[in-house]
């Protein structure tokens, strides 16, 4: 998916700290063995992209089996499984209305 690998360290024998942080996000992932009690398979993730539809293609251009592309009135969703069987879901954000000059001065 693109994510810069920020930070990689096997702490110790029982901790790996892999810190990944998407492309133009100022919030990262981490993940790696002692990082949390969740059996490997169990984590859903969700991380919010530019555009659900690139994101797709890249996971198909990749080898990855992606569903199909779900609109929903909070966004726009592809689902993927990674090679431990986590979850994830990538959300396209909807597009925000602008605010009307009112609806702006009558929440001051």
């Amino acid at each position: 998916m693109g994510f810069n690998a920020d930070f990689d360290e096997r702490v110790n024998t029982e901790l790996r700290f892999v810190q990944l942080t998407p492309p133009g996000s100022a919030c990262s992932v981490v993940i790696g063995p002692g990082t949390t009690d969740m059996v490997p398979g169990t984590q859903r993730i969700q991380v919010v992209v530019p555009s659900a539809a690139e994101a797709r293609q890249h996971l198909l251009d990749q080898a990855v089996t992606a569903s199909d592309i779900t609109p929903l009135e909070w966004g726009t969703f592809v689902y993927f499984s990674d090679p431990d069987g986590n979850q994830w879901a990538l959300q396209e954000l909807p597009a925000v209305p602008p605010t009307l000059p009112s609806e702006s001065s009558a929440s001051s």
